[in-house]
């Protein structure tokens, strides 16, 4: 994945001083190329995790949020023809689906930690995550998209290719 020397050049004492700059208040910052970094970085870090866990658990076991349920439910009710198993950029950043995605999203204010956080998430289930493979979203979306992933099945390649090179 993309950010490895980036994260390991940073030490522990920058990755906590990282951490804790992530941390504040966004009102604390004025454009700076350095919090992008650490923002991407954070991004990576949370993508690496995730796609190690659905690599090593079976995801149909996978509770991602408190909120599952619900998440999985309403987006299912409101995307109920959106092609999770390989998602088109379109489907999250078009003028037409942000005006869905967005009042879909905001309904998990104050319910799921962090919604509105920028995400890695994968247009392809079947692949690793890759320049090519890798959408920026919202936790929120990333979470719709995941849960219903996994409840669906389409992790399951996943795990399958990762248990059998074991």
């Amino acid at each position: 994945m993309a950010f490895e020397s980036g994260m390991a050049s940073l030490g522990a004492e920058g990755a906590s001083a990282a951490a804790h700059a992530l941390s504040l208040p966004a009102e604390s910052y004025e454009n700076d190329s350095r919090l992008e970094v650490m923002w991407a970085m954070k991004a990576y870090n949370h993508a690496e995790v995730y796609f190690n866990l659905i690599s090593s658990v079976d995801p149909k076991f996978l509770k991602l949020t408190k909120q599952d349920d619900l998440i999985y439910s309403s987006f299912r009710e409101t995307f109920k023809d959106l092609n999770i198993q390989q998602l088109q950029p379109d489907d999250l950043k078009s003028d037409e689906a942000k005006e869905t995605w967005r009042p879909f999203c905001n309904q998990f204010e104050g319910l799921v930690e962090d919604f509105n956080y920028g995400t890695l998430l994968r247009l392809d289930s079947e692949k690793d995550y890759s320049e090519e493979n890798t959408l920026f979203a919202t936790r929120v979306q990333f979470f719709a998209i995941e849960i219903a992933r996994n409840r669906e099945g389409f992790n399951n390649c996943v795990y399958k290719m990762k248990s059998a090179q074991s």
